[in-house]
């Protein structure tokens, strides 16, 4: 069955049909999820509110467009409204404009995805939503500013602090992998 044929049976609410289409997108959604959650627990219940979504407003895909990037944005704009909903989700409000931090790719390269993906899932939610759509997502900021109800310097300065962060736990993570030269010089 193409992808079309599905997405029509879908439409007429055929269980197999959605089942098929769960199978096919499933682990790439959880994935996506797994970047804006801040565990695994959270990200299946945005996948799992994210596919009801898809099924339920599945008529509105009129086929023009990637499915697969409207169900993606879909799952994206689940986990942008649970983050809105949280009161913890206190963005910092301010309009100063930071310069971009560098991070050596020779280190990301070293550090073993998992490790980076529990990075991002540590960072502070306000963060952690802003540099997932910016920096994974292609949102703008203009885009994020407006989804998120904010000043485009405030995703600005979000995103900088969520860098920041993360640039810290790459460089302990580096220094915590790298052997201490005096202690092997001692036999240790």
């Amino acid at each position: 069955m193409t992808l079309e044929q599905l997405i029509k049976s879908c439409k007429k609410r055929n269980p197999q049909a959605q089942l098929a289409l769960y199978n096919m997108y499933k682990d790439s959604l959880f994935m996506c999820c797994l970047k804006y959650c801040k565990n695994k627990e959270d990200a299946q219940d945005n996948l799992q509110d994210a596919f009801i979504e898809i099924f339920t407003n599945i008529h509105r895909y009129s086929g023009k467009g990637s499915f697969e990037g409207w169900i993606k944005r879909i799952t994206i704009n689940k986990a942008i409204d649970k983050y809105k909903k949280e009161s913890r989700f206190l963005l910092v409000e301010d309009d100063y404009i930071f310069t971009d931090i560098y991070v050596d790719t020779e280190d990301l390269f070293k550090i073993p995805l998992k490790n980076i993906l529990k990075f991002i899932q540590e960072l502070p939610s306000r963060y952690r939503l802003i540099f997932n759509m910016y920096e994974l997502d292609d949102y703008s900021h203009q885009e994020i500013a407006t989804q998120l109800n904010i000043s485009v310097g405030t995703s600005k300065s979000n995103l900088h602090r969520a860098k920041l962060i993360l640039k810290d736990k790459i460089t302990t993570h580096r220094k915590a992998q790298t052997p201490n030269k005096k202690a092997i010089k001692n036999g240790i």
